[in-house]
């Protein structure tokens, strides 16, 4: 793996992320099991920008896994809704925001929007007509 969870949330970028929707705004809390006890990531989101802070504190959402989880979350090996529907994270809250923190980690290395795979194949289309 080349990035960890903690590394990645150490550098997240908190300026403006385009990608976060404008009207979503909340609280999230990771815990990361390992090690023979639990760390503690609480990220808030407000106007398309994240802060990551260390805290225990309560948050809207709660989202709980394996450092392993988290670190290939990370690194862009696992996807959070393949991760949930394995069974090996668990949420507990605002599920809205679930989605949202889908948008922070990083995709799978080499993969592209939909939009951009749509709009090669009509470019190609195109160029056979």
């Amino acid at each position: 793996m080349s990035t960890t969870a903690a590394q990645y949330l150490q550098h997240l970028d908190t300026g403006r992320r385009p990608d976060l929707p404008e009207t979503t705004a909340g609280t999230l809390r990771l815990d990361v099991r390992g090690d023979g006890g639990t760390s503690h990531w609480y990220l808030t989101i407000a106007d398309q920008h994240v802060a990551v802070t260390r805290s225990a504190d309560e948050a809207e959402l709660v989202v709980r896994a394996d450092r392993a989880v988290f670190d290939q979350l990370a690194s862009g090996e696992r996807h959070l809704a393949a991760a949930l529907l394995r069974n090996e994270l668990t949420v507990r809250g605002n599920m809205r925001l679930l989605m949202v923190l889908r948008r922070i980690f990083p995709g799978p290395s080499g993969a592209r929007h939909p939009r951009e795979l749509g709009q090669a194949a009509l470019a190609e289309r195109d160029q056979r007509r």
